[in-house]
């Protein structure tokens, strides 16, 4: 693996339009998304491109949120993107410029997507901006770079010929990214509180609330049928985590269900059925993560399991670290708990115990 400030230098110093697709600073770009997983949370995409067909201008390595895009066409995303000179990188929140420029041609397109930067990085908490750009330069007059400078919320920029040191630029990446979450949750408060300000669709719309009266199931049997027929809508990363840790569980040796509706996934591990929920943190906030997992890991095994509840384990899946206090509490209720944490999966004592994790 490499470092991140040999991925983006080596980018900045080998990439040359004139040299095709196939040329180092290509491959190291299409390379950055399996890269960049070491850096950010489960769950995120990340995805690198020199253009296609032809090389870009301004080639980007870019941080999607599954639940909001998975393009730079459309939506929110974290970016670098390489200025056409080669001289500076720009890590920036940045929206998918496409959408809106089809929608409302190139001149209106432009304004919509100042006044929707303007608009999310007006209201996003000061102390989580302090020392970051409202604008870019990317030196170029192609329409796309334009486009992009326009879409800028919030960046820092790099001079290539001199990087930031690996440690400030990984606490910079790892920076945007809990940004991002913040500036979604306010995106949408103010496309809530202020109509029309935010023009930007949500392909991926939250799904309508159960609006069945309260189930109150006599015995567990009454539950089991009823949950069983249930249909339970999952968000794109939350299945993106699963997949990612049920591919680390295979890789040990394991055979992971994922058909085990409602239930996120159980394997059977030493003689021991693991209950397992998955949990995305989201703006940092572990606490109700956590307290989500603890009430459906305890609720599925009771309801689910019943008579045999000691011969069932539980474990709780996070996308990110979720700090000591949480990790101990789900100790405590014998929940043992892993995240990923760069390139591994780690865990508390029980799961380390268990040989879940890395």
């Amino acid at each position: 693996m490499m470092e991140l400030r040999q991925l983006i230098g080596r980018i900045g110093e080998t990439y040359d339009r004139s040299l095709g697709m196939s040329s180092e600073a290509q491959q190291l770009l299409r390379q950055a998304g399996t890269e960049l997983r070491q850096w950010i949370p489960a769950g995120y995409l990340p995805v690198g491109s020199g253009g296609k067909g032809a090389a870009a201008f301004v080639p980007w390595i870019s941080i999607f949120d599954l639940d909001e895009t998975d393009t730079a066409r459309h939506g929110m995303y974290v970016v670098y993107l390489f200025a056409q000179d080669m001289q500076t990188v720009s890590l920036g929140l940045n929206q998918g410029v496409t959408e809106l420029i089809e929608r409302y041609r190139t001149s209106q397109g432009r304004q919509l997507l100042k006044d929707q930067a303007d608009a999310i990085r007006t209201a996003l908490p000061t102390e989580l901006t302090i020392g970051l750009d409202a604008t870019i330069d990317l030196h170029s007059k192609a329409p796309l770079p334009v486009h992009y400078e326009y879409g800028n919320i919030l960046a820092t920029t790099y001079k290539l010929s001199d990087l930031p040191d690996e440690n400030t630029m990984v606490a910079d990446l790892r920076r945007f990214v809990h940004l991002y979450q913040e500036a979604l949750a306010v995106r949408e408060e103010i496309r809530q509180t202020t109509p029309g300000k935010i023009v930007t669709t949500i392909q991926n719309p939250p799904p309508a609330p159960d609006k069945r009266g309260e189930f109150k199931p006599k015995n567990a049997a009454d539950y089991v049928a009823t949950v069983t027929a249930r249909t339970l809508t999952k968000s794109r990363m939350h299945e993106t985590v699963v997949r990612e840790y049920g591919e680390f569980l295979i890789k040990l040796g394991l055979a992971p269900n994922t058909a085990v509706h409602p239930r996120d996934m159980t394997v059977v591990y030493r003689g021991n059925e693991w209950l397992m929920e998955v949990k995305v943190v989201r703006r940092g906030n572990a606490v109700n993560a956590t307290r989500e997992a603890i009430g459906q890991l305890l609720a599925y095994r009771y309801f689910l399991y019943p008579g045999r509840t000691d011969k069932v384990k539980m474990l709780a899946v996070f996308n990110e670290n979720i700090g000591d206090a949480c990790v101990e509490l789900l100790e405590t209720l014998h929940i043992a708990s892993v995240w990923r944490e760069g390139a591994s999966w780690v865990g508390s004592q029980t799961a380390k115990s268990a040989g879940l994790c890395s």
